[in-house]
């Protein structure tokens, strides 16, 4: 521990110490004495005086050699030394300077003198020492202001992109939209029009079982049996199809969200499906890799207080690096020749102590290497080639949880096993909504 008031005074003679020490007591100062170098450096390495008097001219080692071995440990070397000497060769004062010395003294000694030079450089040290802390805090206040200003960046970067994209989805259901629920509707009037046809033709059949031979040959031609039939079921799947189309777009204006950047309840469920509803496509055989398995076991959630265009791209970020991760294990083992397992992602949902909802994102696939693992959650960090990937998926949808929504998302991950990502966030929020900065993430995807 430092004794700033504490001076050490090192003289190999008596006299020279006591009127040193008398003076420097006089003055209200602490002095420590000690007789030669090698205890000179016990002593400060042992006390951490506020300064050091050295003598030049001692037996042993020198007080240059002292000085040097002073300087050179990181225990000492902060500690002030001003040289006693009666020496006046300006070449011993260069070397005592080049050594790390501070200042010299003259002997015989002038007591004022002593007692100026030693409180100027005492207070010189304290004032250098509070010059550090505030440079210290200092510091720590721009590293902090930096971090914030890089997080910023991070979302103002995609922020452009990821609008328009939220903006492109958006707009793309509500084109969608409009002409879809125009033929959905209309279904409706053709089916009823092709029942009152059908039974039309049914009673023409039954009272006219007949008909002229070009009607029967026409009839024949056209396998009018076989379209009285098929029409209602043709029908049927029409209106399946537009019901599919319509809950697709319902699915795409749920994942945008583009008017809702405040909190709100919401089933949680419904933004994972909507989210599944963008990224079925990829789920899919394709050429070179076979569908992957998806598996939902959903518990009984409550309605949970939340952003929900900005949980959906968590819920797409994780989602969608787990396809990744299993389309790059199948190409690999298709190229290796080797067996083709089934590959799965799982989404399970509970409610677990503490208010809090949980949803666990599983895959099958190779898992994450440690020495990378404790990365991913970082800025611009990403294993995939240039061009690949910009590394903020996984940034941001950390930033969406622990920031927006006071939670917790984290990774465990086992080699050869595979990777579960963990979300946790509370069921009620009770907190202002985000900034602007904040909300600007709000259609950030990978």
């Amino acid at each position: 521990m430092e004794n700033d008031d504490l001076i050490l005074v090192v003289d190999d003679t008596p006299a020279n110490l006591e009127v040193i020490s008398e003076a420097l007591s006089d003055a209200g100062l602490e002095v420590a004495i000690a007789t030669d170098g090698e205890r000179a450096i016990k002593q400060a390495e042992r006390s951490s005086p506020g300064l050091i008097l050295l003598d030049i001219m001692m037996p042993g080692i020198d007080g240059f050699e002292t000085c040097r071995r002073l300087k050179a440990s990181s225990i000492t070397k902060e500690i002030p030394v001003i040289f006693m000497t009666a020496l006046s060769d300006s070449t011993d004062k260069i070397n005592g300077f080049n050594l790390g010395a501070v200042d010299y003294i003259t002997k015989p000694f002038q007591e004022a003198e002593v007692i100026a030079r030693v409180k100027t450089h005492l207070k010189l040290r304290q004032l250098n020492k509070n010059l550090e802390t505030q440079v210290c805090l200092r510091t720590a206040e721009l590293m902090t202001a930096l971090k914030r200003m890089e997080d910023s960046q991070i979302q103002l970067i995609q922020s452009e992109k990821m609008a328009t994209l939220g903006q492109l989805v958006a707009g793309v259901a509500h084109e969608i939209n409009n002409p879809i629920n125009f033929i959905h509707g209309n279904l409706t009037h053709i089916e009823e029009y092709t029942q009152t046809l059908l039974e039309f033709l049914h009673l023409y059949q039954i009272y006219y079982p007949q008909p002229v031979g070009e009607i029967q040959a026409k009839a024949k031609e056209m396998d009018l049996n076989f379209l009285q039939e098929d029409m209602p079921k043709i029908i049927s799947s029409l209106r399946i199809g537009t019901d599919r189309i319509r809950q697709i777009v319902l699915s795409l204006r749920n994942f945008s969200r583009l008017d809702e950047a405040t909190c709100k309840e919401i089933n949680i469920h419904d933004g994972i499906d909507s989210t599944l509803v963008i990224l079925q496509h990829r789920l899919k055989a394709k050429s070179d890799t076979h569908s992957i398995e998806l598996i939902c076991e959903y518990g009984d959630l409550p309605l949970v207080e939340c952003y929900p265009g900005l949980l959906n791209q968590v819920f797409m970020n994780i989602l969608a690096n787990a396809i990744e991760a299993l389309e790059e294990i199948q190409v690999k083992r298709k190229s290796e020749h080797l067996n083709q397992e089934p590959c799965r992602i799982t989404i399970s949902t509970s409610v677990i102590p503490g208010d809090q909802v949980e949803i666990i994102i599983s895959d099958n696939g190779i898992g994450i290497p440690e020495n990378i693992k404790q990365n991913i959650f970082e800025p611009f960090f990403t294993t995939k080639p240039v061009g690949k990937g910009t590394g903020l998926g996984l940034s941001i949808s950390y930033q969406i949880i622990k920031e927006q929504h006071r939670g917790i998302l984290k990774c465990v991950s086992t080699q050869g096993v595979g990777t579960q990502f963990i979300i946790q966030i509370p069921i009620f929020q009770k907190i202002k909504p985000p900034d602007r900065v904040s909300m600007i993430s709000d259609h950030i995807i990978r």
